[in-house]
């Protein structure tokens, strides 16, 4: 009786949020964020500016958007528990080692999915009504390296929505013209996906699952990666031209196509040793810096901004 009173108090409780907050890699939400922000700003020239209520629809956003990823990280871990613990690299991820319980990631799973709802709710009926069928995307990719090598463009997908979505957050409504931003992060995300995923080759392989380098093998796999890389660059490039994009926007652009260009030359099918700072380090600075050149381009266009510079 006393151990399950103290695994209750609020010591214990804290150090489980802590422990899932490192199992779902809280920190990795800078991946997406960017994107999703972007979309925000373009979303918010496109109505006028606006200032009445923008910073918390950007707070909203941004809890939306963490609420949904730690939801499906956290569901992710759980539904893949069992094949983690067989794989080498995973087994010690904490619910195989027993440093959480399915019980309480399932808890935790609630409480974020309960989280976006009522940003999405907080925002305008449209993200609310679509809520639902964004977190239906971001839960289904976890079923799929059970069933099909496209996979990785379902996770793709799951985060590449984030622009969309927050574009309507902003407008009400989805214009076509940011499914182009959509696109890049679906592919930018299935690329570099793909390169994580070369060091389960073997595992992937032996125990059936349905991982591209399984599929093609890691010198097709990273073929692969290099083609959907090169087609965001041309996807962003689309994405400017059909919104007027400016210098900064451009050099953005140039900016992510030279830090995949390195993410690249440090992965070889004879060589993986370096996978892990392709995967974090650059794909980080990818999604922060092309947000800071297309924040800049946005804001530079504001009718009061730009009368300054004049």
């Amino acid at each position: 009786m006393h151990q399950a009173t103290s695994s209750f108090s609020p010591p214990a409780l804290w150090r489980r949020l802590v422990l899932t907050l490192d199992m779902i890699r809280f920190e990795h939400s800078v991946f997406a964020l960017p994107f999703a922000l972007t979309g925000a700003l373009l979303g918010w020239r496109a109505v006028g500016y606006p200032l009445n209520g923008m910073a918390a629809k950007l707070g909203w956003i941004v809890l939306a958007m963490v609420g949904a990823r730690s939801a499906a990280m956290a569901f992710n871990r759980v539904l893949d528990a069992d094949i983690d613990a067989r794989n080498p690299r995973t087994k010690a991820r904490h619910i195989p080692a027993g440093l959480l319980s399915r019980t309480f990631a399932w808890g935790f799973i609630a409480a974020t999915s309960a989280v976006f709802l009522l940003a999405a709710g907080m925002l305008n009926p449209l993200c609310f009504r679509l809520a639902p069928v964004a977190l239906g995307v971001v839960f289904f990719y976890s079923w799929t390296k059970r069933f099909t090598p496209l996979s990785h463009v379902v996770l793709g997908f799951a985060l590449g929505i984030a622009p969309s979505a927050a574009w309507i957050a902003m407008t009400g409504s989805l214009d076509p013209r940011i499914i182009w931003l959509t696109a890049a992060v679906t592919l930018w995300t299935a690329g570099f996906d793909i390169i994580y995923s070369c060091q389960d080759y073997e595992f992937d392989q032996r125990e059936g699952l349905f991982s591209l380098p399984a599929k093609l093998g890691i010198a097709g796999a990273l073929l692969t990666a290099r083609f959907f890389h090169i087609a965001m660059i041309a996807c962003l490039a689309i994405l400017a031209l059909s919104l007027g994009g400016g210098i900064p926007a451009w050099l953005g652009i140039g900016v992510v196509a030279a830090l995949l260009l390195y993410e690249h030359s440090l992965v070889h099918s004879n060589d993986l040793s370096r996978v892990d700072a392709a995967f974090f380090t650059v794909n980080g600075w990818v999604g922060m810096l092309f947000f800071g050149f297309w924040a800049f381009d946005i804001l530079s266009a504001m009718p009061g901004l730009h009368l300054l510079g004049n």
